[in-house]
């Protein structure tokens, strides 16, 4: 007779342990509590019901039995009003999509690349190679200033240029964010807005203010020389306003402005971004109300910040290698991703402990044992923070720092899927790109209540930044925002190499 059982050999032979042993770890208090709340209650229904004001005034025999059932109440209802109050909820969020007369195919952008580096065939070469391997799409958006023939070079984009990719960035987003979630401008309480590299005055957060006529006395921050990870730092800024401001709402607007910012030299690791930055924004709407719980999508969680200092290491992050062919090939520098590797393991050191489930650090901390009291020589245990999050949203910064952290958290491709699709689509979008994602989780019809949400941004510093949340309610295919027309085309194979 065949066994129904599974058969725990073959490649597969410890998928079913490892369930099992997670299952039972995580719920071991459940396990336990199970059998003395069934003695509890088959006592309680085996007690005649004329005993019971014997049991209740036995509870009460003494002054100090009564005092301490009171305490108990009153801790007990002050413990529950007090955590209803601290719950912030992420309300709606919105995506700028740049209209498609902004798109810069690869033809174009080789095109102004011969253009304004006339005279450096090498600089030409190297910013091809960089598309090539960048893992971007044609659909990808610069300014309009970038689209002239012939380019006009940063001396001559002026205040102009600027401010018109900067308003259309800007109040487009925010125009969505107030027609999604239905809010009045006179009703938002907290303003946060960051770009790192557009610092004007007056601020971004005040052309704002004046653009939608914002209350006067709105507490409004600017945020800017922070990186791409400057989003998570806007959201922690958010999220301790709120707890100190009950009854309020803030709005948090991400963009990273490009317009003054293109480099016309011939440094190779200055040339970079040119190649992979793209058009982008985001704005979202938080709030701690209790009238907004039902209708939010995401409650917040925390916010995990880490800073790791070598900035002076993190600028030079290229290098040209040639090949016995002659070939230029383009590589990242190691102390680049030694330093993103070294910020990203100081946060999962900080976050590891308040998110991962109790099966996950035992085996950590069995692995811990063995190797620094047995001296036993292995590697150490790698937590799987799969366990702990159903969905990941890795900045998409480029190929090469997708592939190192899929690589490092032991990801499969689908849970990249969002950074990578992201990145092809839309390109470099700085401290927006996490919003990008989460948006194609969304349009894609993959996210349920319940489900758990990792934000990992990376930025300048070199800090690496997380923002956890859970899904407050299931979320239906989205019929708006920047995946709606394109979102059944994805997923796309995205080449190791596009021959240009």
């Amino acid at each position: 007779m065949p066994s129904k059982l599974p058969k725990f050999s073959g490649p597969g032979k410890l998928k079913y342990v490892s369930q099992a042993y997670q299952y039972i770890v995580n719920h071991i208090l459940t396990f336990l509590v199970m059998p003395i709340t069934g003695a509890i209650i088959i006592n309680l229904l085996s007690t005649r019901s004329k005993d019971f004001p014997t049991f209740w005034n036995s509870l009460q025999s003494t002054p100090h039995q009564s005092i301490s059932i009171l305490f108990l109440i009153i801790f007990i209802a002050t413990y529950l009003i007090m955590s209803r109050g601290k719950q912030i909820y992420l309300v709606d969020y919105a995506c700028f999509k740049p209209p498609s007369i902004y798109r810069v195919p690869f033809a174009r952008f080789t095109e102004h690349a011969h253009l304004v580096l006339a005279g450096h065939p090498k600089s030409i070469n190297f910013q091809v190679k960089i598309l090539e391997r960048s893992g971007l799409g044609e659909e990808t958006c610069v300014p309009a200033i970038a689209h002239f023939v012939p380019p006009i070079l940063p001396p001559v984009a002026n205040y102009t240029f600027v401010m018109e990719e900067t308003e259309l960035v800007l109040f487009s987003a925010m125009e969505s964010l107030l027609k999604k979630t239905g809010l009045k401008p006179k009703d938002i309480d907290i303003l946060v807005v960051n770009c790192s590299l557009f610092a004007p005055t007056p601020s971004l957060a005040d052309i704002v203010i004046n653009k939608f006529k914002l209350r006067s006395n709105i507490k409004s921050y600017n945020v800017s020389g922070m990186g791409c990870s400057a989003g998570m730092i806007s959201v922690n800024l958010a999220t301790d306003l709120l707890q100190a401001h009950p009854n309020s709402n803030a709005v948090v607007i991400s963009t990273e402005i490009l317009t003054p910012n293109s480099y016309m030299g011939k440094e190779r690791s200055m040339l970079l971004p040119n190649c992979l930055f793209r058009m982008g924004g985001a704005a979202l709407l938080l709030s701690n109300k209790m009238s907004d719980k039902r209708r939010a999508k995401y409650r917040f969680l925390r916010v995990v910040r880490t800073h790791k200092g070598a900035v002076e290491k993190a600028y030079k992050c290229v290098y040209e290698q040639e090949d016995p062919e002659g070939i230029v090939g383009i590589n990242l520098n190691i102390d680049l991703m030694v330093i993103a590797g070294e910020a990203l393991t100081s946060n999962i050191t900080t976050l590891g402990p308040l998110v991962l489930p109790i099966s996950e650090k035992l085996l950590f901390l069995v692995s811990m044992i063995k190797r620094k009291v047995l001296r036993i020589k292995m590697k150490p245990y790698i937590p799987n923070f799969k366990t702990a999050f159903e969905h990941f949203c890795i900045h998409a910064g480029g190929r090469a720092v997708i592939d190192e952290l899929q690589k490092s958290l032991r990801l499969s491709a689908e849970d990249v899927e969002a950074s990578r699709m992201t990145l092809h689509r839309f390109g470099n979008t700085s401290s927006s790109s996490l919003w990008y994602e989460l948006s194609y989780i969304e349009s894609k019809g993959r996210m349920k209540k319940g489900d758990r949400v990792w934000q990992i941004g990376f930025g300048s510093g070199f800090k690496c930044n997380s923002a956890i949340w859970k899904c407050n309610r299931t979320i239906n295919t989205a019929t708006d925002g920047p995946w709606t027309d394109c979102i059944d085309q994805y997923p796309v194979h995205i080449p190791e190499v596009v021959k240009l």
